[in-house]
Formats: structure tokens, C-alpha cells, sequence
């Protein structure tokens, strides 16, 4: 009897190969719909106009742990949560991120909210070389020659910006650090707590303070949540929603895509952003300021161009080691 085929026909896919295929075009779709929902958020935000980015966050956090305590009922995954608590690692690692993201949706708010969204996403624009800082300074990373350039060159930038505003870019800064640190602390417990166990801890962590600050609000009578009619008030209520659904389909992206192709997506906010505040909002753009966002452009060009040569690199020698 002749030996069974294993090899597929010419020009026909193996099943393998079919499946490899369907989970990276997902992996894509879910990682293009997260970063695109993240870089069309300045269009959210100035829907909710007059709320001002205090109470934009405050409620982002309660409804946010509505919805994921609705999610988390749902998928019965009420276990994760309990487990969350009872590990005193995870919980003050997950403590430290809520304070953390609580900064930066603070200032990313304020930014956007306040006639600042090209300088907002500038931030997300620097902040992969902060995640490059980090590895030096905190994990004493040795960086490559072309991770120095693109560090060098970021500072450059930075100068440039400085000159340009007439101040230092403190939103641009903030942003980039408080997001960088706080992907930093969610590494260290990204095997143990899935997206949404940690959102809803860290949004339980933010609740008390967040829930206190819109009773705060409406006391005063600067609420606009019950004044500025049911429109507005569902697109309130609507955060939960718009919070939870990216960082949802970052999770479905991240674990099917390899982190050079997530590093390349997360470009895709940014642009989205400084298109947004540019087309829409109309912000001016100098040419020093333009000068500034181009000299960012070429360090994370640099840094992009290190990335894909060392992930090369890296999957040959993976392959002659499987063949040696």
C-alpha cells in the first residue's frame, strides 16, 4: 500500500497554514479596532462638551466597573476577581497601575478638552522611547547603538517642542510617562490577570474617589450628567463602553499577533489623534512645531527600523538552532 500523502497538493494552503493565516487577519482587525477606537477618542470627548475632564473621568471610571461587573456576571468570571484580591502582589501591582492610568486619562482629558490634542498625541508619539528609557534605568537593559540614536534624537525633539511652545510640553511629557510606567507595571502581572479582571480592579480601586467626585460635582451644580439633557446623558453613561470594548480587543490582539507587529499598530492612535486635532479641531501648527513632530517622526523611524532588524535577526537564529 502506498505511503499517505502528508504534503499539500501545489498551490493548495495547508489546513495548518489556513489557521496561522484567519488568526493573524483577526489579530489585526481586533488590534486596528483598538487603537482605533483609542485615536478617534478626542472626538468622543468633544461630544461631551461642556463636561470638563474631571467629571469625563470620574464618570469613565464608575461606568467602567458597571460594565465590567455586568461583563465579569455574564462570563461567570467572578473567581479572577476574588483571586486578584486575595494575591496582595497582584492587587498592589493593579493599585499602582489605577493610579497610574488615573493620571494619564486626566491629562489626556484635560489636553483634548482644552485645545491641546496636538500636543496629547504627541505623547503617545514619545512614549515608545520612554518604554525604551525604562528598560535602561529600571531593568538595566543594555540598548543597541540604534536605540541610543532614536534616544538622542527624541531629546532633540523634545528641545525643539520646548523652544516651539515657549514651555516644556508637559501634557506631551506626562502622557508618555504615566503610560509608559503603567504598561511597565501591567507586564508584571500580565500572565496572571486577564483585561478585564484587571480593568475592574483598577477601576474598583478608582471608584470611592471617583464616585465621591461627581456627587462632589453635582453638588456644586457643575454636573452637566442630569443638566444637559438625555443625549448627553447616555453619551456619559456610554464611557463604560467606549473604555472597556479597545482594551477588550487589544487583549484579542495581543495574543495572536507577534509584539513587533502590536509595537507597529500602536502608531496607528497617535496618527488618528494628531489627524483628528489638525482636520477637525483645527489646531495651528507652526512650522518650529512642525520641525519638532518631525524630528519625533525620524527617532521613531530609527527605532522602528532596530526593532524589525532585531526580530529578523532573532527568527533566523531561531531557525538554525531548530535545524542544527
Amino acid at each position: 500500500m502506498p505511503a499517505r500523502q502528508t504534503r499539500s497538493s501545489p498551490g493548495v494552503p495547508a489546513p495548518g497554514l489556513k489557521a496561522v493565516d484567519k488568526e493573524t487577519t483577526a489579530g489585526i482587525a481586533f488590534g486596528v479596532g483598538a487603537y482605533g477606537l483609542w485615536g478617534l477618542l478626542p472626538l468622543y470627548f468633544f461630544a461631551l462638551q461642556p463636561a470638563g475632564a474631571v467629571e469625563i473621568v470620574a464618570n469613565r471610571v464608575v461606568w467602567s466597573l458597571i460594565f465590567c461587573a455586568l461583563l465579569i456576571t455574564v462570563t461567570r468570571s467572578w473567581r479572577a476577581i476574588a483571586g486578584a484580591f486575595r494575591d496582595r502582589s497582584v492587587f498592589a501591582t493593579l493599585a499602582i497601575a489605577a493610579v497610574l492610568i488615573a493620571i494619564n486619562w486626566l491629562t489626556y482629558t484635560y489636553g483634548v478638552t482644552t485645545g491641546q490634542a496636538v500636543e496629547a498625541s504627541l505623547g503617545y508619539f514619545i512614549n515608545p522611547l520612554v518604554s525604551v528609557l525604562l528598560g535602561v534605568f529600571v531593568l538595566k537593559e543594555r540598548l543597541r547603538p540604534l536605540q541610543w540614536a532614536a534616544v538622542g534624537i527624541g531629546f532633540i525633539a523634545v528641545g525643539v517642542l520646548t523652544v516651539s511652545y515657549g514651555k516644556l510640553p508637559w501634557i506631551a511629557l506626562t502622557l508618555a510617562v504615566s503610560f509608559g510606567l503603567y504598561g511597565f507595571v501591567k507586564k508584571r502581572v500580565g500572565p496572571k490577570v486577564d483585561a478585564v479582571t484587571s480593568l475592574s480592579v483598577e477601576t474598583m480601586v478608582l471608584a470611592p474617589l471617583a464616585a465621591a467626585t461627581m456627587v462632589w460635582l453635582g453638588v456644586s451644580g457643575v454636573a452637566t450628567l442630569t443638566s444637559q439633557g438625555a443625549g448627553h446623558f447616555w453619551l456619559l453613561l456610554a464611557s463604560g463602553v467606549i473604555t472597556a470594548v479597545p482594551l477588550l480587543f487589544f487583549g484579542a490582539s495581543a495574543r495572536r499577533l507577534p509584539m513587533t507587529t502590536i509595537g507597529l499598530l500602536q502608531y496607528f492612535a497617535p496618527v488618528l489623534q494628531f489627524v483628528v486635532a489638525l482636520l477637525v479641531f483645527q489646531e495651528a501648527m507652526t512650522l518650529d512645531r512642525w520641525i519638532g513632530f518631525g524630528v519625533v517622526w525620524l527617532a521613531l523611524l530609527v527605532l522602528t527600523v532596530d526593532m524589525l532588524r532585531t526580530t529578523r535577526k532573532n527568527s533566523v537564529a531561531r531557525k538554525r538552532a531548530r535545524t542544527a
